[in-house]
């Protein structure tokens, strides 16, 4: 088993955010329809955020 390793040169953060870029396509599309759609979708939140206004009750009017 002859195998050349060659030194491994620095690799610049543009190659790596490709690498890392593709790699996530690649987890994306390699998936099954079933499972792209839930991977697609984001997780339910409650839509009431406004908490009522208390002026009146605290201020007696």
């Amino acid at each position: 088993m002859t195998h050349e390793e060659k030194p491994k040169a620095k690799m610049t953060l543009q190659e790596a955010m490709k690498n890392k870029l593709n790699a996530k396509k690649a987890e994306q599309s390699g998936g099954t329809a079933e499972n792209n759609l839930v991977k697609s979708t984001k997780k339910m939140t409650s839509q009431m955020t406004k908490k009522p206004n208390n002026q009146r009750r605290r201020t007696g009017v």
